[in-house]
């Protein structure tokens, strides 16, 4: 029961700050809403990393932002956070089936596609909900696609989703020719589309793989930066040549 107890602590602990900090006291679920944001995301850094020792910090933090909610939530007469707890469990039981029932489900596929299909029982309009419109574009893309897998709206194979990324930049590099501004930007946004479906056909996390040639580009960046110093100039002052060159090398490192 020692997870049961630690739980408890923090429950305890939270109804303490609640009462007695002024600070926890005034929050709300608006003015916490951002700093949960940024929680999730630092969470995501530290995984992006495998970070272990900040992983298990950040979910510390976000499990106390749930915590959080729940307790003004209780506050509010909406829920508490055995009604959370309570909530999250009859769903995951309903959603498995073929766990806690008699369905059949023998490939990672299946359980996707009944998974979709009790969600369209529970009131859902569409198989794309449950897509968060605040998402950024590119786990959006990710999303939706998935989604729509799972009612068999997919390519065959990769050479398939190859093939259509191709057609998406001849007609980007068309429009560009034909110069037409708006025209323009609706071409390239097929083509981040089609490319973050191929990734799903390599098995690569799209939003991730950018995420780490962000990082590769700061790292390399900042080496020029450092070296310029080093002698003595500010970038402004070298040509597109020499930063090149020192790029090279940062490649290196």
């Amino acid at each position: 029961m020692e997870n049961n107890a630690a739980f408890e602590r923090l429950l305890s602990i939270m109804d303490d700050l609640r009462e007695k900090c002024p600070w926890d006291r005034k929050q709300t679920i608006h003015t916490l809403r951002q700093q949960s944001i940024e929680e999730l995301y630092e969470l995501a850094d530290a995984i992006t990393t495998s970070d272990w020792k900040s992983i298990k910090e950040e979910l510390g933090d976000l499990l106390l932002h749930i915590v959080f909610y729940a307790k003004i939530g209780s506050e509010q007469g909406q829920f508490t956070i055995t009604d959370v707890i309570n909530g999250i469990c009859e769903k995951l039981i309903s959603r498995h089936p073929h766990i806690y029932g008699d369905v059949k489900a023998e490939d990672e596929e299946t359980v996707k596609q009944n998974w979709e299909k009790l969600k369209l029982k529970e009131g859902k309009t569409s198989v794309l909900s449950g897509v968060p419109q605040s998402l950024p574009a590119l786990v959006k893309a990710m999303r939706l696609q998935s989604k729509a897998k799972t009612v068999g709206f997919e390519w065959d194979n990769t050479e398939q989703v190859w093939e259509k990324v191709k057609e998406e930049v001849q007609e980007l590099q068309e429009v560009v020719t034909a110069g037409n501004p708006d025209k323009i930007e609706d071409e390239f946004g097929d083509v981040l589309f089609s490319l973050v479906n191929y990734s799903r056909f390599l098995k690569i996390d799209a939003e991730n793989a950018l995420e780490r040639t962000n990082k590769k580009f700061i790292s390399r960046f900042q080496y020029i930066e450092k070296k310029a110093a080093e002698k003595g100039k500010s970038l402004d002052e070298m040509t597109l040549g020499e930063m090149d060159e020192l790029w090279n090398e940062a490649k290196k490192c």
